[in-house]
């Protein structure tokens, strides 16, 4: 049997994202998943830090590592509040959630206060 040898592949994510954000439809969907892919970085940026693997994680969670994968994906599924807890207890984290004001808030869109009858 031959031999396969493999080379590892450079990846400049910031000089992909700059081109793929040039094709059309892209930076929409790029954007659509803002929130997700941030979530995803810190995940991966925690469990990192902590030097667990997905395996150890799985197991601190008492599931399985595709579930952990599917966790670390953006896009794929929206996972509870109760699976992101434990996932943060894994890597030794806590959860935080916040609403934040945006600047321009867009009161067109049928959202405004009514005023009360009475």
């Amino acid at each position: 049997m031959a031999e396969l040898k493999c080379q590892p592949v450079s990846h400049d994510h910031e000089t992909f994202l700059k081109n793929a954000k040039k094709r059309e439809g892209f930076r929409k969907a790029y954007e659509d998943l803002e929130e997700e892919y941030i979530l995803v970085r810190e995940m991966l940026a925690a469990r990192s830090k902590s030097g667990l693997t997905q395996e150890a994680v799985a197991e601190l969670m008492r599931t399985t590592k595709s579930a952990v994968s599917r966790l670390e994906s953006a896009g794929k599924h929206a996972p509870s509040l109760a699976t992101l807890k434990k996932y943060a207890q894994a890597v030794g984290c806590r959860l935080e959630i916040k609403l934040v004001p945006n600047s321009c808030p867009d009161r067109s869109a049928g959202h405004t206060k009514k005023p009360r009858a009475g």
